[in-house]
């Protein structure tokens, strides 16, 4: 466990050479937070609650085929303090580093994902209109619900032909991959239950 806490907190740091995209920062920080909610652990909320907010997440008006945007945003760092402070209770230490990441100020990234709210019933999908990519450039698509559900992440080149997919049981699915050439991609996510779920859709 000790060995799990201390990699989580070098995660928080600020930012150095090998600091994950904002892309893969918003994956990082909701796996910590959800290990953290299921093990009852502040230290851990706190540390996924610092990566979340150094991000810049940016609202945008993309939207399934058929349908609309969603009100709403991605998990936001204050929530996750808000879980973390009733497991903290009476430990003065934990609950003082909770304050000070509250009182912290930060700019975010100089470029953080764009994102937008989806809503997806019980074994329903979303297809969304086709998104450019540059060739050569690491391309990053990730979703995540706030609700316990299981969503299914797939990408699709302009032929057809699956490129990327994460359909591990989780209420979160990421794919990163390196576009040979500039091209268009189709995105789809999947609800697989057991729930319905408003989730966020982020890119780099």
């Amino acid at each position: 466990m000790r060995l799990i806490l201390a990699l989580t907190l070098t995660l928080a740091l600020p930012a150095q050479a090998q600091t994950p995209s904002p892309v893969k920062t918003a994956e990082l920080s909701a796996r910590l937070y959800t290990l953290g909610m299921r093990q009852s652990d502040p230290l851990l909320i706190l540390s996924a609650a610092r990566l979340r907010k150094s991000l810049a997440p940016t609202a945008t008006d993309r939207a399934p085929e058929g349908g609309t945007n969603t009100e709403g945003a991605p998990l936001t760092w204050e929530e996750m303090l808000a879980s973390a402070e009733p497991l903290a209770a009476g430990d003065d230490a934990l609950l003082g580093l909770i304050d000070d990441l509250r009182a912290e100020t930060t700019k975010g990234v100089a470029s953080g994902p764009v994102y937008n709210i989806g809503q997806l019933g019980n074994g329903k999908g979303d297809t969304y209109p086709p998104i450019e990519f540059l060739g050569g450039e690491y391309a990053e698509v990730y979703v995540e619900a706030k609700a316990a559900t299981n969503l299914n992440l797939a990408i699709y080149d302009d032929k057809g032909r699956l490129v990327c997919s994460d359909t591990d049981i989780s209420h979160i699915a990421y794919c990163g991959w390196t576009p040979a050439a500039g091209g268009t991609f189709t995105l789809k996510v999947e609800n697989k239950g057991p729930a319905p779920a408003t989730y966020a859709l982020m890119t780099n």
